[in-house]
């Protein structure tokens, strides 16, 4: 049993070695594509979202519930994208992204909190609860559009 787990343990340090090199290498071009696909869905299941928040569209707890688990995980997904290797790449992210990190990162976490909390309150929470943490993540995503990426 000791043995087993042993290298098991052997297994899982080299696979997370790997990972992070295998990061290294990849492509920049592969790296903005798997980034822009990750915010295309976040778009996805943020917009009916706001919509209820806003009102145009009508409230649907299991909706809401179920999109705010979809963006806690989608919106883990684009921020390795942002690689140094990724910033001569044409993009909509602005030299910022790479120049002012700390900015971003905190931007990113914000972000990240905001959707936490969305999804918090989308278990069981009241209706003016839930807009409310719905407008906050878009203001935290605004945060980034704002500061990190082009206008079209």
């Amino acid at each position: 049993m000791n043995k087993k787990l042993v290298l098991s343990s052997v297994a899982l340090v080299l696979g997370a070695g790997y990972g992070g090199a295998a990061l290294a290498q990849a492509k920049p071009d592969v790296l903005v594509k798997q980034r822009q696909a990750a915010m295309t869905l976040q778009g996805k299941y943020f917009g009916p979202l706001a919509g209820m928040a806003s009102g145009k569209v009508p409230y649907n707890a299991e909706v809401v519930a179920r999109n705010a688990a979809y963006l806690d995980t989608l919106n883990k997904m684009p921020w390795d994208g942002f690689h140094e290797n990724t910033k001569e790449i044409k993009s909509r992210a602005l030299p910022e992204v790479f120049t002012d990190t700390a900015k971003f990162k905190e931007a990113t976490n914000q972000t990240q909190i905001a959707v936490a909390q969305l999804v918090k309150v989308s278990k069981g929470g009241d209706e003016a609860t839930v807009k409310a943490a719905i407008n906050d993540v878009n203001k935290s995503c605004g945060g980034c559009h704002d500061n990190f990426r082009a206008k079209q």
